[in-house]
């Protein structure tokens, strides 16, 4: 009987060998890094005729949406910091006579659709004979972007010549 001991001891080792657990390493770390973006404007590259008024004495205005302007904000922008869109037009000026000077240019930015955390306040400015505030972003909070179809009012004086008036509105943001 002495050798079924050792066999038995076997036995058991190799039965311990079978269920024995699997050996774990320790966890490891890892991270990603997401850079800061830009702050970018984009802007139609012609928006054509914005309307048409018959020439008469008395004064109107011809109004007309300007197309899709979208401010991006992609720099992550810690909570309270903000943006300022602006816009600047020359005189619309015709071929030959007098222009429409672009303090009869007004700007009304309309429906804002609005991505991210931020507070955004149309300021719709009455002329655009320097460089105007349009839109303005408060209270963000990492990125975001507004997005509208401005709406352009030229301001037409009576007696002013028949004729196609062209101009050049420009925007920015800071």
């Amino acid at each position: 009987m002495r050798t079924s001991l050792p066999c038995l001891v076997v036995a058991v080792g190799l039965i311990t060998l079978g269920t024995a657990l699997p050996a774990s390493a320790d966890p490891t770390s890892a991270t990603v890094t997401i850079t800061a973006g830009v702050l970018a404007i984009s802007v139609p590259t012609a928006a054509g005729n914005l309307g048409t008024r018959a020439n008469t004495v008395g004064a109107g205005v011809i109004s007309g949406a300007l197309g899709q302007v979208q401010v991006s904000d992609a720099r992550s922008a810690a909570a309270g910091s903000g943006w300022v869109a602006s816009a600047i037009s020359t005189a619309f000026t015709p071929p030959a006579g007098p222009a429409l000077a672009a303090s009869l240019v007004s700007y009304t930015a309309g429906t804002i659709t609005k991505v991210g955390t931020a507070t955004y306040v149309a300021n719709d400015p009455p002329a655009l004979t320097g460089v105007a505030a349009v839109l303005t972003a408060t209270g963000i909070t990492g990125d975001n972007s507004a997005t509208w179809n401005p709406t352009i009012n030229v301001s037409v004086p009576g007696g002013m010549a028949a004729g196609v008036y062209a101009a050049t509105i420009t925007h920015s943001v800071l």
